[in-house]
């Protein structure tokens, strides 16, 4: 699905035609937030967002992956394997799964960390569990109640924040913002934006932790395209951060082409990018959710040595405030589970 466009200007005759729907779809989502989900045993921290669509769910979970494992934890991660055709619980091997079973950000994510899909968020607990996880990271998740939080991290883009701020389908907001304020435990702000300055504020006001944190690429992508001009493509949930932050690095972006997030690819529409960068000398460029998404279909197997990942991770500004908090909500977990116990 793309995102219409008037969810990211100011409200227009269409959102508000569509407030009503919104109203009672935000109404349900938030009485959903209150109920008291499963608990898992074991600490779980939920990587969030506000809202449908990418801001850095993918490289957030990866840098609390690092930092749990620094901590002495054996984090596993739980996700619903969006995108992807499988029910679960299963546990997702990048040797053997492609994406259009298990879902593109699990497929690339399990190349560094152990990563269990589950429709059914209970029955994935019960396997990462048996699996041997200390913690489990859910990738997404933060407004379904099914899985009791121990922290919830919200992600949030610092250039397109929140949109029009109106709940779906007026807007890009999954429920109504107060209830998910509410139920927020830190919040990431990536980039250097202000678009997000209200809800940080908010948060604040709370006496909870904001961290400000960049996408920073990797040395060996910055090298690959030093001096080539490119063609950038991506199929994801915000395309435009991608081609900002290629920029941003000093890539000639010469031209882009953007695709629905979680975009099944076909052999003609990867045959006809090739062809077009190399009749006008381009360097064909995607992320690396779409590289995975790739990988695997037989069709496109050929041609994937015309593609490069741009790869990335994401850097906090504070990252010892990051590493405090998530020690400190570690300890409240396991206490508050040991008391519950006795």
């Amino acid at each position: 699905m793309r995102e219409p466009a008037f969810w990211y200007r100011p409200p227009s005759l269409m959102s508000r035609l569509l407030m009503p729907l919104g109203a009672v779809y935000g109404q349900v989502a938030a009485l959903r937030m209150h109920s008291r989900g499963f608990d898992a045993g074991i600490p779980v921290i939920c990587v969030g967002n506000y809202h449908t669509g990418g801001a850095g769910k993918t490289p957030t979970v990866l840098a609390l992956t690092k930092l749990l494992r620094e901590l002495g934890e054996t984090p596993i991660v739980l996700s619903r394997g969006y995108g992807g055709k499988w029910q679960g619980p299963v546990k997702v091997d990048p040797e053997r799964h492609v994406a259009a079973n298990v879902g593109d950000e699990p497929l690339m994510l399990a190349l560094t960390v152990p990563v269990v899909i589950a429709r059914d968020r209970i029955g994935g607990v019960a396997l990462a569990r048996s699996q041997g996880a200390s913690v489990i990271l859910m990738d997404d998740g933060f407004q379904n109640p099914a899985i009791s939080k121990d922290a919830s991290i919200i992600v949030i883009d610092g250039d397109r924040g929140l949109g029009n701020a109106c709940v779906f389908p007026a807007g890009p907001l999954r429920a109504p913002l107060p209830p998910q304020l509410a139920r927020t435990d830190a919040l990431i702000v990536i980039g250097d934006g202000t678009a997000a300055g209200a809800v940080a504020a908010a948060i604040a006001a709370q006496a909870k932790p904001v961290l400000s944190a960049r996408l920073v690429p990797d040395a060996a992508s910055l090298a690959r395209f030093a001096g080539k001009r490119v063609l950038a493509f991506a199929g994801i949930g915000d395309p435009g951060r991608f081609f900002r932050t290629l920029r941003g690095a000093g890539v000639d972006v010469v031209r882009e082409r953007i695709f629905a997030d979680h975009h099944a690819f076909s052999r003609e529409e990867i045959e006809a990018l090739i062809a077009e960068a190399g009749r006008d000398g381009l360097t064909l460029v995607t992320t690396e959710k779409d590289i995975a998404r790739l990988r695997g279909v037989e069709a496109i197997a050929a041609s994937m040595r015309d593609i490069a990942a741009f790869a990335v991770t994401l850097a906090f500004d504070d990252a010892a405030k990051l590493r405090k908090f998530v020690a400190d909500q570690l300890f409240k977990a396991r206490e508050n589970k040991y008391q519950a116990r006795n």
